[in-house]
């Protein structure tokens, strides 16, 4: 289960239903990986920013 933490309700280490692994754009035309899901308490979309593979 990936964790996040929610803007809605302000919890820390919230869990994501759903969670998939998508691109964005980042600064400088770069692209960057991020997981996005949807938490299970409030229904909000969440969006956790991963780090660059080593």
């Amino acid at each position: 289960m990936t964790t996040a933490y929610c803007v809605k309700c302000k919890e820390k280490n919230a869990e994501m239903e759903d969670a998939k692994e998508v691109d964005f754009k980042r600064k400088g035309g770069n692209i960057g990986k991020a997981m996005t899901g949807i938490h299970k308490k409030c229904g909000t979309k969440m969006f956790r920013i991963m780090g660059a593979a080593k």
